[in-house]
């Protein structure tokens, strides 16, 4: 059964369930696995290798035929053309992140495309509405990533930005599963975007010993680093490395951890840079394809949704 909301009927998907556009990790594997299993797919460009991009975004069609999306990661685009790029691409839905919504949003809309900016705050979110945006992405601090260092979490940025804006936003940091979806609902949300649950699919390109190190973690297993900069903050996997860096690190912050980002996500070796990762590791039991991932969620949020009616229903008279 489809599930219908003003995110479904935007991007043209069965269920309002996005994938989060890791860098690196948001290849055409990944996300046309997502998108044949009725979600929506994103290719990432914060990687900045846009010939690779283009490359992933041809195998997508080979792949799918169903809707699938672009990210513009601000803070890391290294091409001034970088909208031209993402409309050559033929895509329709776009995610603008990590930067002023103002940058991409006019020329974006004006092609044509479908446009949700990510936002940490309140204050992000009125920002995001005045650009124009279509819709946005509401990103709590327990989920993995690069991060607002003046972190909120879901339970309280979620319903605050539903309460002050009508537009349809997606939700996401601690969404795993269909309880949490049905309690984004609850606060106001339309769809989630998964990341963690994403990197530990089976179609996930990362390196078995990173999806190893998720399902065994534990809810307290991830570290908040770089709190006071310089650059973004950033919640990660605990390992040796991160658990030092979280006490001390350095003056230059994280950001040089990730010179040797390829050595972890595809080498398997935990140490040699940082693991990106929400609190939901702790939730995650197992590695499993992405069309089971996104079956169990679905049939969990009906089973959810329709329990709560039944229990919680009030009796007239």
């Amino acid at each position: 059964m489809k599930i219908k909301t003003r995110i479904t009927e935007l991007l043209g998907v069965e269920y309002p369930i996005v994938q989060a556009p890791m860098g690196w990790i948001a290849r055409s594997a990944l996300a046309s696995a997502v998108s044949n299993a009725g979600g929506l797919g994103i290719i990432e460009t914060s990687s900045g290798d846009l010939p690779a991009v283009r490359e992933e975004v041809k195998k997508m069609r080979q792949l799918t035929d169903k809707p699938f999306g672009v990210n513009i990661a601000q803070a890391y685009v290294r091409d001034a053309d970088i909208v031209s790029f993402v409309v050559d691409q033929g895509v329709k839905f776009v995610t603008t992140s990590a930067g002023d919504p103002n940058r991409y949003c006019s020329a974006l809309k004006e092609a044509g495309l479908t446009v949700f900016h990510v936002v940490p705050s309140l204050a992000a979110a009125a920002k995001a509405i005045e650009a124009g945006v279509d819709g946005l992405v509401v990103e709590g601090a327990e989920g993995g990533g690069f991060k607002n260092s003046r972190d909120v979490s879901s339970m309280v940025l979620l319903p605050l930005v539903c309460s002050k804006f009508d537009v349809p936003i997606i939700a996401a940091g601690g969404m795993v599963d269909g309880a949490t979806m049905a309690a984004a609902f609850a606060l106001g949300a339309e769809g989630v975007q998964m990341g963690t649950r994403m990197v530990s699919a089976a179609e996930s390109p990362v390196h078995q010993n990173w999806k190893d190190a998720i399902v065994a973690a534990k809810e307290t297993d991830t570290v908040f680093l770089n709190r006071f900069g310089p650059g973004p903050a950033c919640r990660a996997l605990r390992t040796e490395k991160t658990s030092l860096l979280e006490r001390e690190p350095g003056e230059n912050g994280v950001a040089p951890e990730f010179r040797n980002s390829q050595a972890l996500y595809f080498g398997g070796d935990m140490e040699a840079s940082i693991a990106l990762s929400g609190q939901v590791a702790g939730r995650i039991d197992a590695v499993k394809p992405v069309a089971q991932i996104i079956g169990e969620i679905v049939a969990e949020f009906d089973e959810v949704m329709a329990r709560m009616a039944d229990k919680y229903a009030r009796v007239s008279g």
